[in-house]
């Protein structure tokens, strides 16, 4: 579904990404861990058409997609989730869905949409009218899901959604990503939480200085000796 091979990009003059290539299947989830500062975000930024690729191609689905803007990359099919959430605050819940519907028309299905989110999300169902600034950290984190879900991606990129949660919230969210997955939609999962990050993963990949240094299956990367003294304090 998705083949990125030798992607650099970054802010200016400041190149973060140094040739990185990863590929997500259809179906799948896939994990990308690393310390700050590797490139996490600066990947799916780039992936998501708000930062530049300088070198390098990003096919989604067979397409070249490094050159288009970012919401010809939302209307073919890539949704994201940023990291902190960056759910519009002084709208109320049902705005925020709503926006996440802007480059659809058909109404019906906009609204049919909303109604199996809301399903899926119960805690908005009765915070429609809220602001968004007035709800929780992980009920700001469910609507950035159910706002980017509004769009109909086939990948959803998901940016540390574990970020500021309390354990008890961790677990919810990381149980609707799983169902997100088992609906048909392909994650590409940027997670510091390294171990719920690949025991969650079908695939795994390890970040380093802008490069992948690592890969493999989620279950064989938890018992590399690496990524236990690296990532999982062991």
């Amino acid at each position: 579904m998705l083949e990125v091979s030798n992607l650099h990009s970054g802010y200016g003059k400041i190149e973060i990404l140094k040739g990185l290539t990863i590929k997500v299947s259809a179906g799948k989830i896939v994990s990308l861990i690393g310390s700050n500062g590797a490139g996490k975000t600066t990947f799916l930024m780039t992936l998501s058409g708000i930062v530049r690729a300088t070198k390098g191609e990003i096919h989604f689905e067979g397409r070249t997609v490094q050159h288009l803007t970012p919401d010809a990359i939302v209307k073919l099919g890539v949704g994201q989730v940023p990291e902190g959430r960056c759910v519009f605050q002084h709208l109320t819940v049902k705005e925020n869905l709503d926006l996440g519907a802007f480059t659809r028309r058909d109404e019906k299905e906009i609204e049919k949409d909303q109604e199996e989110l809301l399903t899926l999300f119960p805690i908005l169902k009765n915070r429609l009218k809220t602001l968004a600034g007035n709800l929780s950290g992980g009920e700001q984190q469910m609507l950035a899901m159910a706002r980017a879900l509004m769009a109909r991606p086939r990948l959803l990129l998901l940016d540390e959604p574990s970020l500021g949660l309390a354990p008890k919230m961790v677990d919810t969210v990381f149980s609707l990503i799983h169902r997100i997955n088992r609906s048909g939609i392909t994650i590409l999962l940027v997670e510091q939480n390294a171990w719920k990050a690949l025991d969650l993963a079908d695939y795994g990949y390890v970040i380093e200085g802008g490069k992948i240094c690592l890969e493999g299956k989620g279950s064989e990367l938890l018992t590399n000796p690496l990524i236990k003294h690296s990532y999982l304090g062991e």
